[in-house]
């Protein structure tokens, strides 16, 4: 096992997807010589020259729409973009073009194109720059829509989204990349026969109780156990579900896990009206409407445009807003 930050761990699972396979190729801005503006793929363009490593021009639309032609010739692009509110330039390219071609072609061809994408706030950006527009693409069939939380998932994850035959969204949680765990650089990522595996979109327990589900992805996930410390002080016992895939979500996992605890708090970054937390709320109501002890609530950003920097810890789902939700879940 190695310690090394998330960025570091994205790095080494890009670097063995493209010591495997010679038709994985990077595409982006800044991503050669500079290594990204978070420095992900540093290394990478000194190693594996500048036929894969692309630096491209300030254009989405355009790295998009060479991802899609690259695909259809038989390569693996695998696309970055640089903040998470520069992706809008080429959502077309990702909702009409990507996310479609394999259903309109009836399975003739397919997209596999990884667009990294790093998303959400805590680092006082400026506008544009901690977003959170998951909803937006978990909302388009066609696109798988992921976001790692751990090294150790940035390592894994990123190697099976390159191996998927469907076009992923994968979400990096930029507030976490310099944040240390474990990874172990010798064991063999489980790819799937065809590129497809269920281990992309599984859900994965970080923490087991009885009286509370917590569930979220990407930068969330450390909120939600600091937040489990907070209440086992005051003897409640909390579950924590890191849901690591937003299209498709392991609704069964988060069931099981509601089915014990009878109570469930979804947070994530992204605005509640039409997030993700509202389609699991709604589906965990319908399947365990019985074994539920109080409504599904949600912590999530407000329904506003992203604020100035000085204000985003007002906005986002801090500890309190998390705490605050577990005092009425629990008050049931």
């Amino acid at each position: 096992m190695t310690a090394m930050p998330l960025a570091r761990a994205i790095n080494a699972g890009l670097r063995r997807a493209m010591e495997r396979d010679p038709k994985v190729l990077l595409m982006g801005e800044d991503i050669g010589p500079l290594g990204g503006v978070f420095r992900v793929t540093d290394g990478l363009h000194k190693d594996f020259g500048s036929q894969r490593v692309v630096d491209t021009p300030l254009a989405e639309s355009g790295i998009v729409g060479t991802a899609v032609g690259l695909a259809m010739a038989g390569y693996r692009p695998v696309c970055e973009i640089q903040f998470d509110g520069f992706i809008f330039p080429g959502f077309d390219q990702i909702t009409t073009q990507l996310a479609k071609l394999t259903y309109r072609s009836q399975g003739d061809l397919s997209m596999p194109v990884v667009i990294r994408v790093p998303f959400g706030g805590h680092i006082g950006a400026i506008e544009h720059h901690s977003e959170s527009p998951e909803s937006l693409f978990a909302h388009t069939p066609g696109l798988r829509v992921v976001a790692p939380a751990t090294a150790a998932d940035g390592y894994s994850m990123i190697q099976q989204a390159i191996a998927s035959p469907d076009p992923v969204l994968f979400f990096e949680p930029k507030a976490r990349y310099w944040e240390k765990g474990e990874v172990d650089l010798e064991a063999e990522v489980d790819l799937g026969a065809t590129g497809v595996t269920t281990g992309l979109h599984a859900a994965r327990t970080v923490r087991a109780g009885t009286d509370v589900t917590l569930a979220g992805y990407g930068p969330t996930v450390k909120t939600l156990l600091a937040a489990a410390d907070a209440v086992a002080a005051e003897g409640k016992s909390v579950e924590v579900i890191d849901l690591r895939s937003v299209s498709p979500i392991d609704f069964d996992a988060v069931a099981a896990s509601v089915e014990r605890t009878g109570r469930l708090i979804v947070a994530h970054e992204a605005s509640t009206f039409f997030g993700p937390g509202a389609e699991i709320a709604a589906r965990i109501t319908e399947r365990c409407f019985y074994s539920l002890e109080a409504p599904v609530l949600r912590v999530g950003g407000f329904h506003t445009p992203y604020p100035a920097n000085t204000h985003e810890e007002e906005y986002l789902p801090n500890l309190d807003r998390v705490l605050d939700a577990v005092d009425r879940a629990m008050a049931y």
